[in-house]
Formats: C-alpha cells, structure tokens, sequence
C-alpha cells in the first residue's frame, strides 16, 4: 500500500513536546517547529492497529519481553542491518537516554573520562550530570563533510579516559560512518581499553548510497567492549512508548548492567510499548522504505531551495536521519541573534547549533520529518527574514 506522507496532522494541545511547548504569543500563534527529534507523521498504520488490539483487551497488568518480541529485535537487525544478535544479548532500557546514563553511572566512577564527538547530542550535559569529566574529541569539518578527528583522540587519551560515546549515524551532522572509519576508532579503543557505548537510535534512518554498519557487528573484540542502544522511537515516530533495547555481547558486562537495572527499579517494560515495538519491527518495514524516499525528496528540496534563495545559508548533505545541520556563520550573527532570527523573525524555531558544543556556533539544526509543503512555508518564511537582514545590511 502507499502512505501518504504529505497529509498535515494537527499535533497541538495534544501535549506534544514539539508543539506544545514552544512559547507562543498573541503576535506568534503560527510558529512552526522544527527543533525537537520528532516526526509529524502518523506510525505506520499495522502498528496502531496493534496498539488498538491490545488496548481493547481492557486489561493492563505486568508484562514481561516475550521470545516473539526479543526474536521481533532479532530478525529486524539481521534482515535490515545484516548483524547476528543473540536473544540472550538483549537487555532492556526504557529509552536510549536512560541507558546511556545507566550505562555511564554503572561502568566509570567519579572523575573518570569520557569522549564525546562534538558537535554532537548533548551527551557532554550526562557526563557532567554523573560527576565524569568530558572529553572532547571535535569532529573534523573539510571539504564540506565531517570527519573523526584520530589524532587528536590519540592525543587526549590517558589513563583516566574509560569510555567513549559514538553517535551513529550522527546527531546532528548527519554523517553515516563507514566501515574504515569505524574499524580505526575501534582499534584506537581497544587499544587503550575504552569501552564503547554506540547510541544507534537513527539506525535505520539511513538514504541511498549510505549503509549503517552496527559498531558492535564489525568484530567480536569490538562487541566484547561495547554497547549499542537502539529504539524503533525515531524510526516509527514511536517515542513515547519507552521501549528500547541495549544489545550487550559480553555476559560479564551484561549481567552488570541488568543488576543496575533491576536495582534502580526500571527493569518492567511499557505492555503497549512492547506491542509498539515487536509490531513495527514485523510489520513496518514497507512504510519505513517509503518513508526514506520521502525524507529524501524534502532533503533534495531544501537544498535546492537554499541554492537558490538562501545563498548565506550551506546545507550540509544529510546521509542519514531526518535532522539537518545548517551552517549559517555566512550571517554573521551571534548566537542570540541567529536563534531570534529564525524564532522571532521567521517563525520557525530549530534547535540552535550552539546547545551541541562550542563547534555548533553558527549552524541551526532543522528537523524535515513534515510535510513538504510545510517545510516549503517554513523555507519561505526562512527566506523572507534574511532577505529582510540584507535590506537592513545594506545588501
């Protein structure tokens, strides 16, 4: 069947993150959000479906991970990512986030090290948060592409680093890594023993001429030091649901970290979480296919809509996930003055480069999960503020 991506679902006074809690005024009642990771697409229909079974059941007791939906986790990395998990690998976390703290909290201790690759997620705020100390690794920015910076992670490592964070496919640069870069960061790690924590949650959000290859799949060594957290939250718009997974080969680390879990009480998944993500894993791949196709094309139109009416504005290519990194420094602007621009003068509010490091200063990212002739309005909208700029600049 064909889904219709181009239908405008109306997400306010729904308690929508995205929608709600942008601040609105008299003036600004039509802002359009383009910030917060979420997709203003329905799920793919067989899971509401799913979900509407299983809520008129009526009854909602304890659940547990049954062996058709761990064998649902399974099937979905070996038929879309070509990686062979074992069942008895999987542990369970209400969401990626919740593992990546856990993950920090259980396996380093106080002043401890741990690298981030900026301009990234804000993983640098989680480090801090447990009492580690942040070590950056900046990510390299040539010829128009971001690159991982091996010399200068060689450079910082001592006997404090414990642990890295790799953000893969990347949030926000949007790069998909490939095999050799993947294998020379492991080698680095493995070297100086750093365990590495792979947050894979945008996996499957991957376009033509890229292919996500699980960090954890490339070698036995390199999954004996791992984790890989993945969710089908980005992938199916499922985020509230809070069922993830974190795949963890070596028994000795997996044991722990289910201890954790089991400790802090947050080992008992969501039922309709379960039913979310076993029925999106079965039944969802079609709708994920034309998904990307359409994600895609809105890529393809905003760059070609920048080309031709935003020339200060560089999109960088997007290789994978539906969040663009938009290098605006051509501007010249502060940060306070490029996040009032785009929120005040145009209406559209991004999320502002600068909250992914000091690297981030100067770029916006843009969220293109929406209709096309939403982000349309909002590239016009876009195009009027800065065209505004120049005619205050004189240009």
């Amino acid at each position: 069947m064909n889904y219709d991506f181009d239908q405008a679902i109306a997400r306010r006074d729904k308690s929508s993150l995205k929608w709600d809690a942008v601040k609105r005024t008299a003036e600004h009642q039509e802002i359009i959000p383009m910030w917060v990771a979420d997709m203003d697409f329905t799920s793919p229909p067989e899971v509401i479906a799913a979900l509407k079974e299983r809520v008129e059941h009526g009854v909602f007791g304890y659940s547990f991970r049954s062996d058709s939906y761990l064998e649902s986790i399974v099937s979905w990395l070996n038929n879309r990512h070509r990686w062979t998990v074992a069942e008895e690998w999987i542990a369970h976390s209400p969401d990626v986030i919740a593992a990546l703290s856990l993950i920090m909290s259980t396996f380093t201790e106080a002043g401890d090290k741990i690298v981030v690759q900026s301009p990234v997620y804000n993983f640098a705020r989680m480090v801090e948060a447990q009492g580690r100390e942040v070590v950056y690794n900046p990510l390299k920015f040539h010829n128009g592409r971001y690159e991982m910076d091996y010399e200068d992670l060689e450079a910082k490592i001592d006997s404090h680093v414990k642990m890295l964070i790799l953000c893969s496919p990347h949030n926000p640069v949007g790069r998909v890594w490939e095999r050799e870069e993947l294998v020379r960061l492991g080698n680095i790690c493995r070297k100086h023993h750093i365990l590495v924590v792979a947050d894979e949650i945008h996996c499957d959000l991957v376009y033509d001429g890229h292919l996500h290859i699980p960090y954890a799949s490339l070698s036995e060594a390199f999954a004996n030091h791992s984790f890989t957290c993945i969710s089908p939250s980005k992938t199916f718009n499922l985020l509230s649901f809070h069922a993830s997974s974190v795949i963890i080969p070596n028994p000795a680390l997996r044991e722990k970290f289910n201890q954790e879990l089991n400790a802090r009480g947050i080992s008992s998944p969501n039922t309709l979480g379960l039913v979310a993500l076993e029925s999106a894993y079965r039944y969802g791949e079609e709708w994920l296919n034309q998904l990307l196709h359409y994600l895609q094309g809105n890529a393809r139109f905003l760059v070609r809509y920048a080309e031709e009416h935003l020339p200060e504005i560089r999109v960088i290519e997007s290789e994978g996930t539906y969040l663009v990194w938009l290098d605006c420094r051509a501007l010249h602007l502060s940060v306070k003055e490029l996040d009032e621009l785009f929120a005040d003068k145009a209406e559209v509010v991004l999320s502002s480069g600068a909250q992914f490091g000091l690297e981030g200063e100067g770029f916006m990212r843009m969220n293109i999960a929406c209709p096309r002739a939403v982000l349309e309005q909002a590239l016009e909208r876009i195009a009027d503020a800065v065209r505004s700029l120049r005619t205050i600049e004189g240009k």
